[in-house]
């Protein structure tokens, strides 16, 4: 399914409901199948969630979770301890191209057993379940953050618990102290001073918990990008929200505040509002620790015609696809002047932006949503704009019912 998007313009004022997020949904997820007296309340409705629950109810010996890269590292670390039940992990052939070999590794230091029954270092994987009786795992502190929660996730489950030592400079923080906040949400007891992160063993509670998912803020992040690029005096609303956020992407109410929108946090939701025009002619941001809104960022940028420089972006290779290359690509058919590192993003201040430009979504469901503010500003097609129901199902849907006018084509 292609979408083209028609010049729009936003309603005045507007109101979403935001399903779940996805990183605090599968986490909890997997904490579910490890102590099923959890109860958790607006769970994701993502592909990612929705194959995650699938995988862990199949009774099926193939787990196949196709673009679901959470999920790949979550459950690879889940059936590890299951001791007794082998499966095999596959996925998509484009997750049979995103790295595991650091993950499998570091379980393996634990005693797990597990085998590549394709290419060395990546899924399909033939995981054996074991009771893990080693307790001490080493990691460089600069790998996804995923790993280092898949391991954190399953350690209050194992007899001796984990040490883990992560070696050199953290990135992507927030996730990790995601992870602890929900395990100490649980009752379980963690400890993460200087580069050592400590999980002690916990028995199942007795009684049910019962957590409730904020909603998504990388959800949130395209809403930003569109009261940016709207007028003065645009507001939305979005729920549910807090203040005190989990999720590493709530940074996006201070860097927006760069765009000119400003964030009201109420009792459950935030209201976002177009202020005033940006004065500001470069962006400079370090994203290492919030990296999926790069792109939604990059396109806020280019569409507000400001030059944008961002660091800290060297887990966006690995992702769905290489979103460094992918974002250089489709912005330069859009006349913008791209540079990029393995690490970096350099956008050049244009004067222009072409019409009816047709955007490439590489799978990739961050391609789609990132630049469809665009119609703010431009005609623009978005090509398998179904991509975004990885992570938000009802993307198009909602950015009508604010204003965005839209037809299949």
């Amino acid at each position: 399914m292609n979408i083209k998007l028609q010049k729009s313009r936003l309603q005045k004022k507007s109101r979403i409901d935001i399903t779940g997020s996805k990183s605090e949904s599968n986490r909890l997820l997997l904490l579910q199948a490890l102590y099923p007296t959890i109860r958790i309340h607006n769970i994701s409705n993502s592909d990612d969630a929705t194959l995650m629950q699938k995988a862990l109810h199949s009774d099926n010996e193939t787990k196949d979770i196709h673009h679901a890269g959470t999920a790949m590292r979550f459950l690879t670390a889940y059936y590890a301890t299951q001791k007794g039940q082998q499966v095999l992990l596959t996925g998509s052939s484009r997750m049979q191209e995103r790295p595991i070999q650091i993950l499998v590794e570091a379980l393996r230091q634990l005693g797990a057993s597990i085998q590549y029954t394709k290419n060395e270092g990546y899924p399909p994987l033939l995981i054996k379940g074991t009771q893990l009786s080693k307790k001490e795992v080493t990691l460089q502190a600069n790998v996804s953050s995923q790993y280092i929660s898949a391991l954190l996730l399953i350690a209050p489950s194992l007899q001796k618990g984990i040490t883990l030592t992560l070696e050199g400079k953290i990135t992507s923080i927030p996730y990790i102290e995601m992870t602890l906040s929900l395990l100490n949400e649980l009752g379980v007891k963690t400890s993460f001073k200087n580069n050592v992160i400590t999980v002690v063993p916990y028995n199942a509670p007795a009684e049910e918990k019962e957590f409730t998912v904020e909603s998504d803020w990388s959800s949130a992040s395209y809403f930003y990008s569109l009261v940016a690029l709207s007028e003065v005096g645009t507001t939305i609303t979005l729920s549910s929200y807090k203040k005190e956020s989990l999720q590493g992407d709530s940074c996006l109410a201070e860097i927006y505040t760069k765009f000119g929108v400003e964030t009201i946090f109420e009792e459950k939701s935030i209201t976002l509002t177009k202020t005033k025009e940006t004065t500001q002619e470069k962006i400079t941001l370090d994203l290492k620790n919030a990296p999926d809104i790069a792109q939604t960022i990059a396109v806020t940028a280019f569409g507000l015609q400001l030059s944008c420089e961002m660091i800290g972006l060297h887990t966006l290779k690995i992702k769905e696809t290489d979103r460094l290359v992918a974002l250089k690509t489709e912005l330069e058919k859009l006349g913008a002047s791209v540079e990029i590192t393995d690490v970096s993003l350099y956008l050049e201040k244009t004067n222009s932006i072409r019409k009816n430009i047709s955007i490439s979504t590489y799978k990739d469901h961050r391609m789609a949503m990132a630049f469809a503010p665009l119609a703010l500003r431009v005609p623009i097609q978005i090509e398998k704009a179904e991509v975004v129901s990885k992570s938000y199902p009802d993307f198009w849907s909602d950015l009508q019912s604010i204003g965005v006018q839209m037809e299949e084509i």
